[in-house]
């Protein structure tokens, strides 16, 4: 064989050899891009190239306009590193959806009168969107939802309204004793509610705190005097009094699924076991600080699956668990959260499930 044909023959191989490493680098740029496509959040398909937020909106409303999991919205925002807050979206802001190497990244045109003046200016939290309506769970925020046979135990007490009253509203004052803060000036009224019990574990979970009205402290004492300055129910003997030390205001957090993707909870007794509940409802859950639960954890809502006997066989059988909607979790207590039902497609019923929206 001449030197000639041996390397013809040598850069044909050479060919072949490149087309082959092309072919297998292609496969694997393919593969890589087909699992970070998996990975993507989903937009829905008729979502916007640009959204003017407006009063009103809500972060569950806007991000369900673009992504068919709203809980995903963290991982295609990206907010403006050049004003205050990037985090925050405000009416009147332009959101705009872009592609950064293929997945799907929401930027925040932010519409501010510029004024020429050294004075450092910002935006109130107050202003910003809330994450769900607020009006859902205003009554949730500040008020105590929770309480154990600790407090109960061991909080202060009504024993008694002036002239004998037994029965105290608006502005009416009363005696109480238990408290220990001297300091504390602000109280509120609660009595004890629905007892928790975990439907799985039968565990104690707490008793749920009505929420009966607000006092200040007149004098305190033992007995001390209080006056009552919102009255949500009449108070009477023997309401507890918890003192505030700090009012929160509404929380700014974010849809997001649960950390353990692994957790699995139950809806409690509502206060009417027959009551049916739908979206914007609240629901008490069985998941707490102990499992991990943070504001702002999404949850999907199943049904809870249910025996039945086969009425041609006799024998055996269960009603799978199916998915009726979701709920975000907004307070957190230790052994029990409440959570809003964002969406569902029928009833939300006591002992149905809850699972990580990334479970299935």
């Amino acid at each position: 064989m001449t030197i000639t044909k041996l390397n013809r023959r040598l850069d044909g191989a050479r060919a072949m050899l490149r087309k082959m490493l092309r072919g297998v680098v292609i496969g694997l740029l393919l593969g890589a891009s087909i699992s970070i496509a998996a990975d993507n959040p989903i937009l829905n398909d008729s979502y916007p190239d640009r959204y003017t937020v407006v009063d009103g909106d809500t972060l569950w409303d806007i991000s369900g306009k673009f992504l068919r999991d709203p809980w995903r919205w963290p991982e295609v925002w990206q907010g403006n590193p050049q004003v205050e807050n990037p985090d925050l979206i405000y009416p009147g802001d332009v959101l705009v959806m872009t592609f950064v190497d293929g997945r799907p990244v929401l930027k925040t045109l932010r519409r501010e009168t510029v004024k020429l003046s050294p004075t450092p200016r910002s935006i109130d939290y107050s202003d910003a969107i809330p994450v769900v309506d607020p009006g859902a769970i205003s009554a949730y925020i500040n008020s105590p939802l929770v309480t154990d046979e600790n407090e109960l135990k061991n909080a202060g007490y009504v024993v008694d309204g002036f002239d004998n009253r037994l029965l105290m509203g608006m502005y009416d004052k009363f005696y109480a004793r238990g408290i220990l803060d001297e300091e504390a000036v602000e109280y509120r009224v609660f009595r004890p509610g629905r007892h928790f019990v975990d439907p799985v574990s039968k565990e104690n979970l707490g008793w749920e705190a009505v929420h009966v009205g607000d006092a200040n402290m007149l004098k305190y004492g033992d007995p001390s005097r209080l006056v009552l300055t919102r009255a949500y129910e009449d108070a009477t003997i023997r309401d507890r009094l918890r003192p505030i030390y700090k009012k929160e205001a509404a929380p700014f957090f974010f849809p997001k699924a649960p950390e353990n993707d692994e957790i699995r909870g139950v809806i409690l007794e509502t206060p009417n076991r027959a009551t049916e509940l739908g979206a914007l409802s609240v629901i008490a859950v069985n998941l707490g600080e102990r499992e991990g639960v943070q504001a702002g954890d999404v949850f999907r809502i199943k049904s809870q699956s249910k025996p039945k006997k086969d009425p041609m066989t006799g024998e055996n059988y269960a009603i799978p668990e199916e998915r009726i909607g979701l709920a975000m979790v907004f307070r957190t207590f230790n052994k029990v959260s409440y959570a809003l039902v964002t969406d569902s497609n029928r009833q939300v019923q006591p002992g149905d499930v809850l699972v990580s929206p990334n479970a299935d």
